[in-house]
């Protein structure tokens, strides 16, 4: 009895192993995080070194009708820190299929600052979007990324309120 019980210990251990590995190496999970350490590190952080490792070079962002490369895109997402300093984003949902991955997400914060066009209005915010990511040996090549612009100008107070019906 006690071979069998120390067999299926081992046994047990090595299939823990596998399954561990196997999370490790699945590109699907490896792109996820990458998303993920997109939000949670380097927007969330400001930690722009990171910004950098997980994005290509040849990195291209589009947003609306138009396109930006890296530099631009630091720029923006640099924007957005100066306009709200306690900005936070959060991961809402996350689909990832292949090399594509898709993250629903919510971010918080007051105005205190001004960028990307905004004034400082000290007022709180909070904003929905989506991001969808094509990453491509851990790096991401490219991002399409739609926001509620117009809710979030309203909540600043630069828009005019939403009419009731």
């Amino acid at each position: 009895m006690r071979k069998s019980r120390r067999l299926a210990v081992v046994l047990g251990f090595i299939l823990l192993l596998s399954v561990s590995s196997a999370a490790k190496t699945n590109p699907i999970e490896a792109n996820r995080a990458v998303a993920r350490k997109l939000f949670e590190v380097a927007l969330n952080q400001d930690n722009w070194d990171v910004y950098n490792q997980i994005h290509s070079k040849d990195f291209i962002a589009h947003a609306g009708n138009r396109s930006a490369g890296l530099a631009e895109d630091l720029q923006s997402a640099k924007g957005w820190r100066q306009a709200f300093p306690d900005g936070q984003y959060t991961i809402d949902q996350m689909i990832a299929e292949g090399d594509m991955v898709m993250v629903r997400w919510t971010g918080r914060g007051t105005n205190t600052g001004e960028g990307n066009g905004l004034p400082a209005t000290g007022k709180h915010i909070e904003a929905t979007g989506i991001t969808v990511f094509h990453i491509v040996g851990g790096k991401i090549v490219e991002e399409w990324n739609e926001y509620d612009m117009l809710g979030l100008l309203r909540q600043l107070g630069l828009l005019p309120p939403r009419q009731p019906k």
